[in-house]
C-alpha cells in the first residue's frame, strides 16, 4: 500500500513553454532539528493548482537555500517554509528519498515545524 506524508516543500521553477508556474517541488522534513532533503515531486498537479500554487509560493521566495550543501540544483526558486504537502509515494529509500512521489494537495492542519519523517 502507497505511504503518504507531510513534508516542508521548495519551489523548483521549471522553464515556462515546459509547465505554468514551476516544474517541480523540493521536499524537506526535520530530522533532529535539521532540514533534510527528501528529493522533489513534478507530477500530481492539475493546471488550475499549478497556477494557484504558483502564485502562492512566488509571494514567499527568499535568496538562499534553506538545505545549505545538501542540494546542488540550478534555476530553484527558494521559498519560506509556510506550506506542507501531503505526497503520496511508494516507499523511502536507503538515502532518506521518496520513492516515486506524487503531490495530493496541501495541508494546513499541521506548522511546518513539525513536519517529521513518517514510516
Amino acid at each position: 500500500m502507497p505511504a503518504r506524508t507531510g513534508i516542508r516543500h521548495c519551489r523548483l521553477h521549471g522553464a515556462a513553454r515546459e509547465r505554468i508556474a514551476f516544474g517541480a517541488l523540493l521536499l524537506r522534513f526535520y530530522q533532529k532539528g535539521k532540514l533534510m532533503y527528501a528529493g522533489k515531486v513534478g507530477t500530481g498537479f492539475d493546471h488550475d493548482t499549478l497556477q494557484r500554487l504558483g502564485r502562492k509560493l512566488a509571494r514567499l521566495e527568499i535568496p538562499n537555500s534553506p538545505f545549505g550543501a545538501q542540494v546542488q540544483q540550478r534555476g530553484v526558486h527558494w521559498v519560506k517554509p509556510k506550506f506542507i504537502a501531503q505526497i503520496g509515494f511508494t516507499e523511502w529509500t536507503t538515502d532518506n528519498k521518496l520513492s516515486h512521489p506524487r503531490f495530493l494537495g496541501l495541508r494546513e492542519d499541521k506548522s511546518p515545524k513539525d513536519v517529521r519523517r513518517e514510516n
